[in-house]
């Protein structure tokens, strides 16, 4: 059977699918893989049943995975950090003493200092208890002083005081699985440092390898900040492009690189290890060493710089190929590259089966597999024949080994040559041929890398929307320069940076090379950002497109591997019916031409997990949609460029949107301009279409100011309510109660906020903003209609709100407060939380219980929450 790799690669992943979605336990996979192993043995044995014994191999395979699969989730060791709290045997609400050892030297961030810890053991008022995992402690510089931290390197043990905690998700539709990505790096806990006195060395016990390696990292970065003193900009982008440090790219240098689909370019991924084995190799053969060495020398080198790099999924397929291929040639071997890309995924899976659900791993493999698949038999069959018939062109001999076409094109070169050579003159006779024969070469490479980087960003198309949310219709032509400039970056960078241990004179001069190229790089990139509507944010494609887009591909590959060798009718044919097809779900993912996921004829109110913040979505009866608030994290700051904390807005509340099928929103609602409320709506207007935004005071602050000028720019409708103002959508009558001044106030506050009313037939809903108990009383005092099913919780549970009169009034069967975990403010109030015990309310709470959705039809009144839906495993 051709292609067998790819054959038991997918058997493979079959099984972990399996086991992912229904896990079936380890004895079971067990049971099943020995059985099938057994089946294909005797029928192998028979030599008269190859094809059943290769279905039942397939088989067995498919139970291997299942069984590695759950092996992985059964192999967490009992004294993991993670586990141990979860299990509630280790209590992190108070700082503990952690000790460890640094897995990498201190990293340097624009806001302070990163430290991750291989743990050994933990120190409470019990005394100290053994623990592994991974712990990443930050520590966040006060404003305008740096603190004096210890010296520390990769390998040494330390101690740290602090209050750590599982990473938590955020617990809404759609919403990043940020624990399990850390994970998957090794940390299982994360926390701050309160003071760089809390962090004591303990000594450096022998290093290992991977310490060395690490401390060696630490250096190489050192040098390249240090090559780049007065441009931090180059700096960032050679930290990224070399050593896979993303930290100091800022955040417009970072999405100006996503909206050119050329982000691969600052991730460590195939590109930037080939460009190094392409150059190490080219090296060994210019200076004439044995193939044997030059093969072996290189691959050392690859070792080396993936474990200075650490693991990466993209790092460790390229250098598995790479690998393959260099042992493959130094056999004098063909190597087919759909079965070598098999094999390293093969790999990668059996010692991590997790992450085949990690979107790196997914894009690499997806755009190795259409470079193999598809990239190369096309480039084989329309400039490769061409490119192949310009070697030794004056033979005329070897005219009968080309094609037809192709022994044409050298009879019309060569009479070209010697029309040249006839006109030219004596000046330039003999060089007709290079003349016309370089321009042509570097055409067809030209031509070659256009339509790499177009099959590239078409097999990846349904990850990145899915992933991402992002369609760049000039990735294939922005990729052209940043692919060509990214293969001389990387091998200079690397030799710039050897140099600097060597010979600091020789290096400047390089930098300076190094310098011109990375400027070159941002300018392209930055010239095809600034194009409009050439990138634009999408909901992810749903589960059938992404089944239907994958299963066309591999009927393309298929295609087009059979057309690459005959030149059949039924094989073209299949091949350009493939590819219409595939055409078509192309423009359907990037158009997503799909009606929003809404419950017709249901008024839904959904209070999301924002944290420590407020963003409410409502869906009307008839598909109209309203956003109050987009949240906002204390602690997500620009500082010089760089955010230093999560962007609710982006990575919550659109995702969320997108999840539920939205490109566009019909109103935006700002409760009030206070950071937990404001922040996260410029990435909305960002990333959908807005119809309006409503608005209460004007507010003299530099973030509402910012709200309003990033409302003009896209020409959202800036709408002030007051109190009196009514809407009606879809037979649900909307009712704005507070604020009653509109003036202009010079700073935001809790009670400016804008307080609504829904009434769908006997259900109501009442959202509050963050208003105190002054105007809870003055809308008592006004008789205002309070009265409402459904409350979202005003300010937060705070002990200023949620008066006994105002509960009165509203009389809620139900209601939401929206808080972060473990929130410093000690929200909700116990007190608060006892009166809605008091008066029946059955409160539920977004740190708890996530997202929650109330839903009605006019007459009866749902709730159900994220946390029901996906319990913990």
């Amino acid at each position: 059977m051709k292609l067998p790799a790819v054959w038991l690669a997918l058997a493979f992943i079959a099984g972990i699918a399996v086991e992912r979605a229904r896990p079936a336990g380890t004895h079971r996979w067990l049971f099943a893989a020995v059985l099938a192993m057994a089946l294909a043995f005797l029928l192998l044995s028979s030599r008269r049943f190859l094809w059943p014994a290769w279905v039942v191999t397939l088989v067995a395979w498919c139970a291997l995975g299942g069984l590695a699969a759950s092996l992985e989730r059964s192999s967490i060791p009992a004294d993991n950090a993670a586990r141990l709290v979860t299990q509630g045997q280790l209590d992190t609400s108070e700082p503990l003493r952690w000790r460890g050892r640094l897995r990498s030297d201190p990293l340097r961030l624009p806001w302070g200092v990163r430290y991750e810890i291989a743990l050994e053991e933990v120190q409470n008022a019990a005394g100290a208890h053994p623990v592994s995992g991974g712990l990443r402690v930050n520590y966040f510089y006060n404003v305008g002083k740096r603190a004096d931290l210890p010296p520390l390197r990769a390998g040494d043990r330390i101690e740290a005081l602090v209050q750590a905690r599982p990473p938590r998700n955020f617990l809404d539709p759609g919403a990043f699985d940020a624990r399990g990505w850390l994970a998957r790096q090794g940390i299982h806990l994360v926390g701050s440092l309160r003071s760089a006195e809390l962090l004591t060395p303990l000594g450096t016990p022998p290093l290992a390898l991977r310490h060395r390696l690490a401390r060696w990292r630490g250096q190489l970065l050192e040098r390249v900040d240090t090559l780049f003193p007065a441009a931090p900009a180059r700096s960032a982008v050679l930290r990224a492009m070399l050593l896979g440090d993303r930290s100091f790219v800022d955040s417009d240098t970072s999405l100006a690189f996503q909206k050119t689909a050329a982000f691969h370019v600052l991730v460590l991924a195939g590109l930037h290890v080939a460009a190094l084995a392409m150059f190490l190799f080219w090296v060994g053969r210019r200076l004439r060493l044995p193939l044997v060495v030059t093969t072996l020398l290189t691959l050392a080198a690859l070792a080396a710089y993936v474990g200075v790099v650490q693991e990466r999924p993209p790092i460790l397929r390229a250098a598995l190929m790479a690998a393959a291929f260099l042992l493959a040639r130094l056999l004098f071997r063909r190597v087919e590259l759909l079965n070598t890309v098999a094999l390293a995924a093969l790999a990668l899976l059996i010692a991590a089966p997790s992450s085949l659900g990690d979107a790196s791993f997914q894009l690499s493999f997806v755009a190795a597999g259409v470079i193999a698949g598809l990239a190369l038999p096309w480039i084989d069959r329309s400039s490769g024949p061409y490119r192949d018939g310009l070697e030794h062109l004056g033979d005329v001999t070897r005219d009968t080994s080309h094609p037809p076409r192709v022994a044409q094109f050298r009879l019309d070169l060569r009479a070209v040559i010697r029309w040249l050579d006839a006109h030219l003159g004596p000046r330039w006779a003999g060089r007709s041929s290079s003349l016309l024969t370089t321009p042509l070469r570097a055409g067809l490479r030209l031509w070659e890398l256009v339509l790499l980087s177009a099959t590239i960003q078409l097999g990846m198309l349904p990850l990145l929307a899915l992933y991402f949310h992002r369609v760049s219709l000039g990735g294939p032509a922005s990729n052209v320069p940043a692919v060509l400039l990214t293969g001389l970056i990387v091998p200079l960078g690397f030799l710039t940076v050897g140099a600097s241990f060597i010979w600091s004179g020789l290096a400047a001069v390089l930098a300076k090379l190094l310098g011109v190229l990375v400027t070159a790089l941002l300018a392209s990139i930055e010239w095809f950002a600034r194009w409009p509507h050439l990138s634009y944010r999408i909901p992810g494609p749903p589960g059938w497109l992404l089944f239907a887009f994958l299963a066309v591909i591999v009927l393309l590959v298929a295609a087009a591997r059979a057309a690459r060798h005959t030149s059949a009718f039924p094989y073209r044919a299949a091949e350009w019916l493939a590819g219409a097809a595939l055409v078509v779900l192309a423009i359907a993912v990037a158009t997503y031409p799909f009606a929003p996921r809404l419950e017709k004829g249901k008024l839904e109110v959904t209070v999301l997990d924002v944290g420590q913040g407020d963003s409410i979505f409502v869906a009307f009866p008839d598909g109209h949609t309203l956003l109050i608030d987009g949240g906002g994290l204390a602690g997500d700051e620009r500082v010089g460029g760089y955010r230093t904390g999560t962007d609710v807005g982006e990575e919550v509340v659109s995702p969320y949107l997108w999840q539920r099928g939205l490109k566009r929103l019909d109103v935006v609602a700002l409760s009030h301009a206070h950071h937990d409320h404001i922040e996260g709506l410029f990435a909305v207007l960002d990333n959908f279409r807005a119809g309006q935004l409503w608005v209460g005071r004007d507010i003299g602050s530099r973030a509402y100011e910012e709200l309003m000028a990033e409302s003009r720019s896209r020409e959202v409708s800036v709408v002030h309510r007051r109190q009196g103002d009514a809407f009606e959508w879809g037979g649900v009558k909307g009712s704005v109660l507070w604020p009653t001044d509109l003036s202009t106030s010079p700073s935001a506050a809790n009670d400016d906020s804008l307080v609504l009313r829904l009434e769908d037939g006997a259900i109501r809903f009442l959202l509050p903003g963050d208003i105190e108990k002054k105007v809870e009383a003055e809308l008592v005092a006004q008789e205002a209609p309070l009265a409402a099913e459904f409350l979202k919780v005003p300010h937060h549970g705070s002990r200023t709100s949620s008066t006994s009169g105002f509960l009165a009034a509203v009389a809620p069967r139900a209601a939401v407060v929206s808080v972060g975990e473990n929130n410093p403010f000690g929200h909700p109030n116990q007190q608060i939380v006892e009166r809605y015990a008091e008066d029946g309310v059955h409160l539920l709470r977004t740190d708890r219980d996530g997202a929650v959705t109330a839903s009605t039809d006019g007459r009866s009144l749902a709730i159900h929450s994220y946390a029901e839906a996906h319990p913990p495993q």
